[in-house]
């Protein structure tokens, strides 16, 4: 039985979603797709202003994702003590940070070259 190949967009949207249901704040879509030898095509940045905010962003992610597309992710890593934790959906990644990590680390300069686009919550 093959899998049912999941679009970028319904991805996209639905890991969204999943920031909005537990109020993820500060959500930026980094598109990689025309820069060079990148590990995948988006990057998903948001925060959360606690380790058991962060936890419960990545949980909300992974059900409805679960839930409307049957898809999970091939990876996450950071959940022990969730300051930054990344979830990998192959094609997408979603880096979901503390504030203070994320101001720390600043992922964004660090892809200057990716077309950034700032999502407004819903």
């Amino acid at each position: 039985m093959t899998k049912k190949q999941v679009s970028a967009d319904d991805l996209i949207a639905l890991i969204i979603k999943g920031i909005d249901e537990v109020k993820g704040e500060d959500i930026q879509l980094l598109d990689l797709r025309d820069i060079e030898n990148t590990v995948c095509d988006y990057f998903i940045i948001c925060s959360g202003n606690s380790n058991t905010q962060v936890n419960a962003i990545a949980g909300s992610i992974q059900k409805i994702v679960s839930k409307e597309l049957k898809d999970k992710p091939w990876h996450i890593e950071g959940q022990t003590n969730s300051e930054w934790v990344l979830m990998d959906y192959v094609n997408v990644a979603v880096h979901i940070f503390q504030k203070h990590i994320r101001e720390y680390y600043d992922i964004e300069s660090l892809w200057g070259d990716a077309k950034i686009t700032e999502i407004k919550s819903v």
